[in-house]
């Protein structure tokens, strides 16, 4: 059970990081290019269509998974470096969540009530984007190291 959860925490931040990752290398970079109000159009779209079934399953596995594998042992036990490499893996992805739910959502929100208010496309990006930008770097950051320690702490044998 201890390698099955192992395994299942390693693949479930796995892809979590990738999307931050791909998100960060290439949907940004590609709505920097676009015009005011294409760009705050798009942004809203993503902003209603990702939260939801594939992307929180994979958000709440990310740290479901991680926790479960450190409750349960394997059955020889763990050495310290292999428990501290996945508490600094779980760690990093609740760090990630924690800039997620108090930076980049509060942002997200602030764009979507912008559609129908006195702010233009272009000041409501300009109060949004390199805001949620910087954030979403840590947030990225946080991610690819969180799953780079969990897979460490599942390979490492001493």
């Amino acid at each position: 059970m201890s390698t099955l959860l192992l395994a299942l925490a390693v693949v479930s931040a796995g892809l979590y990081a990738g999307m931050m990752l791909v998100f960060r290398t290439g949907v940004m970079p590609a709505l920097a290019r676009v015009p005011d109000d294409q760009f705050a159009a798009v942004m809203r779209r993503i902003n209603e269509e990702v939260p939801r079934g594939v992307f929180v399953t994979t958000m709440f596995a990310s740290v479901l998974f991680p926790a479960a594998a450190l409750f349960v042992p394997p059955e020889g036990g763990r050495t310290s470096l292999q428990l501290w490499l996945l508490i600094g893996g779980l760690a990093l992805t609740v760090l990630n969540h924690a800039v997620t739910a108090g930076g980049n959502v509060p942002l997200n929100n602030a764009l979507a009530s912008a559609e129908n208010g006195p702010t233009t496309d272009a000041q409501a990006r300009a109060a949004f984007e390199t805001r949620w930008n910087r954030l979403h770097a840590v947030r990225t950051l946080c991610a690819v190291a969180g799953f780079a320690l969990l897979v460490a702490g599942a390979v490492v044998t001493g």
